[in-house]
């Protein structure tokens, strides 16, 4: 499974407003200009995230978006799999290899596993301690 940029711009929409939560609704375009992203394409990211009630919208001259719930109750899984769709590294059927078959579903639930086990508040740590490269993985 390889993630898009759906679903990393997601991730970093997410940890703004979990970053800055208490200050207020946060602007679309304000993450877009630090980040050097579009603006637009993250409107069309943040509405599914709106739908799936991870996050609110604010409206008005002072309005934007903020987390409908606390950072660590909103895993990485959360995100994706709004984004992104179901977590599975290949389509499979029940007329596959077995031995296959399970070799793919070890793989889609330790993926699974980490994302779901990673919160918004578990990035914004390793961001803030400089972790880059906690979750690498070598097959």
């Amino acid at each position: 499974m390889k993630i898009s940029t759906k679903g990393r711009y997601g991730l970093t929409i997410m940890m703004e407003l979990a970053t800055r939560v208490g200050e207020g609704p946060t602007s679309l375009k304000s993450i877009a200009e630090k980040h050097q992203l579009s603006e637009h394409y993250l409107e069309q990211l943040v509405a599914p995230l709106r739908n799936a009630g991870l996050v609110k919208s604010i409206r008005g001259a002072y309005g934007g978006y903020i987390l409908s719930k606390t950072s660590d109750q909103i895993s990485a899984g959360d995100v994706i799999r709004v984004l992104e769709g179901p977590i599975s590294p290949v389509d499979f059927t029940e007329e596959d290899d077995p031995a296959k078959r399970d070799l793919w579903v070890r793989i889609r639930d330790s993926i699974a596993g980490v994302l779901d086990s990673t919160t918004l508040e578990d990035l914004i740590s390793f961001k803030d301690q400089g972790v880059h490269d906690n979750y690498m993985f070598y097959i």
